[in-house]
């Protein structure tokens, strides 16, 4: 669904309206070329953002984020919340329903939310959206009551959520594999996912009876496009010369060695999506040696000239990042900024504090015989943008500047399911997508958040105040803590923000309706993308 739409500048911090040249026609098939293939497709499961807004095709969600933050109706045509904020109560559309018949209605959003109660193991990414659930109630097959533990000003925002959008119910209860996508998961969406060739591509048609689009969309009913297909191109090369040469309609993940070769050029577009809610950030846990160590991590904080390393890998096409927030959104804390990084002899002097003051053959620093070693764990899956190489950038110049061994360790999602589980983990790098800036913090530092759910001793401060920051009704009071926060964590060293991700996408002149939807801070699904047949 679009609430941004896309525009012909660089690096933009929110998009604006596309020009239009004529009126949307229906019909066509659009091929889009794209950096990852979906490790899940069960939105319920997925916690990797370049497939949220695959999935966003065939997965509705209750509520709807709108660009200026505040929620609008999408499968709920309304609700209220009690005075105490615990029971939000909802009354849903009736006229929607799943690809596969099914009604779409009280008893389906109690359904979902109790797949993922239920497979706790492997639902943690929407699992932690419900973390203050009591219960779920049906009070009619119209009307379905949500009671918390506690209040949570985050709790709209999870309810916008792909990662708590319906599937069918049938799907549900069923044996197929819904991590493995095809047409067996089935939704409410705009299209109805209809093959699947793992490694080529994933193809998407569309649902006729679609009725029931937000508000905020561009236009109701079906969507103008007949089929979309996503092909997997993890090369960059590969992905521009497609475009290129014609085999692919839209690509993101456009390099910035490529941006010339669309941005302004006739018959193409190139098109930047906002920054709202996170950075890419190296999470370091900080309970795990060496890096229990503050002086430690505060020298991986400052001990490399991350500006130079940032403009050198992604040539001004993004940000340097100082928070693990986005700096576009507007709970970021911009007294961050110009208050950390690339302090040389600092970093330096903080190691030999800690002790680390001899060397081996290869110039690492050591300590009681061993290395200072900390390793960043990054799942294949998830690499994009050159994230690879500008960890491996860092990782030369603390090398040379301190005597720190950051090891790259590329590893399957399984692998690091494993580690999370476990708490064994020592660096993980990712951007997350939820754009309220509590929930984020909550998601990534708390103590029952997605990274630190398993690790017993996490920081009794920061918990504390992330936890108060859910529980403040959004305001005033509420931004000055989420500041303070942001500001705790990068000062002890909990996270390593590095740059701003925006989405960089090209396409032929003749794609109309690109957008990016603001909770996934990413592109949106292809309800609104058309195809001019005489331009193409």
């Amino acid at each position: 669904m679009l609430s941004l739409t896309a525009c012909n500048q660089t690096n933009s911090a929110q998009a604006a309206p596309q020009s239009v040249a004529a009126k949307p026609v229906s019909g066509g098939t659009l091929t889009w070329g794209v950096t990852t293939e979906p490790a899940c497709f069960d939105p319920h499961r997925s916690s990797q953002q370049n497939a949220f807004w695959v999935i966003r095709n065939y997965v509705d969600s209750l509520i709807y984020k709108q660009r200026d933050g505040s929620y609008s109706p999408w499968l709920a045509k309304s609700w209220s919340v009690s005075d105490d904020g615990k029971t939000y109560t909802f009354n849903l559309r009736d006229d929607v329903h799943f690809s596969d018949g099914t009604p779409f209605d009280a008893q389906a959003v109690k359904a979902n939310f109790d797949y993922i109660i239920a497979n706790a193991a492997t639902t943690s990414a929407s699992l932690s959206l419900l973390v203050h659930l009591d219960r779920v109630e049906v009070v009619s097959p119209s009307v379905v009551r949500i009671v918390l533990k506690q209040a949570d000003s985050t709790t709209l925002e999870s309810l916008s959520s792909v990662k708590l959008g319906f599937i069918s119910p049938k799907a549900l209860a069923s044996n197929h594999d819904l991590c493995g996508g095809g047409p067996g998961i089935v939704g409410t969406g705009p299209f109805v996912f209809s093959a699947y060739q793992r490694g080529q591509s994933a193809t998407f048609t569309r649902n006729p009876d679609y009725r029931w689009a937000p508000k905020a969309a561009q236009h109701q009913g079906p969507a103008w496009l007949d089929k979309v297909v996503y092909r997997f191109l993890p090369e960059a090369s590969v992905r521009t010369g497609a475009l290129s040469s014609g085999q692919v309609d839209l690509i993101e993940g456009v390099q910035p060695t490529d941006t010339s070769v669309f941005d302004h050029v006739e018959g193409f577009q190139f098109l930047t999506g906002p920054s709202a809610t996170t950075s890419f950030t190296l999470n370091v846990n900080y309970t795990a040696w060496p890096a229990n160590d503050v002086r430690v991590r505060r020298a991986l904080r400052d001990g490399f000239d991350l500006d130079g390393i940032v403009k050198t890998v992604y040539l001004g096409t993004v940000r340097r990042a100082w928070s693990n927030i986005g700096p576009d959104n507007p709970d970021y804390a911009k007294t961050l900024q110009g208050s950390w990084g690339n302090r040389i002899a600092e970093a330096n002097h903080l190691l030999d504090e800690a002790g680390w003051t001899t060397r081996d053959s290869d110039g690492f620093r050591t300590k009681d015989g061993k290395r200072l070693t900390i390793e960043v764990g990054y799942p294949q899956p998830y690499i994009r943008d050159s994230r690879d190489v500008l960890i491996r950038a860092m990782q030369s110049a603390l090398r040379q500047n301190v005597g720190l061994d950051l090891r790259l360790r590329v590893t399957t999602p399984g692998e690091f399911e494993s580690e999370k589980h476990t708490g064994v983990w020592s660096i993980y790098p990712n951007t997350d997508n939820p754009s309220d800036v509590a929930m984020e913090l909550w998601d990534m530092l708390g103590d029952q958040g997605f990274l630190y759910q398993a690790i017993p001793k996490s920081d009794a401060t920061l918990t504390r105040k992330i936890n108060e920051a859910r529980r403040l009704p959004v305001g005033e009071p509420r931004r000055k803590l989420l500041g303070e926060i942001q500001q705790y964590a990068v000062d002890q060293g909990y996270i390593v923000p590095l740059y701003a991700p925006q989405y960089h996408l090209a396409a032929k002149s003749s794609v109309h309706g690109i957008g990016f939807e603001p909770e996934l801070d990413g592109p949106a699904s292809a309800y609104e993308l058309w195809v001019d047949k005489q331009g193409g």
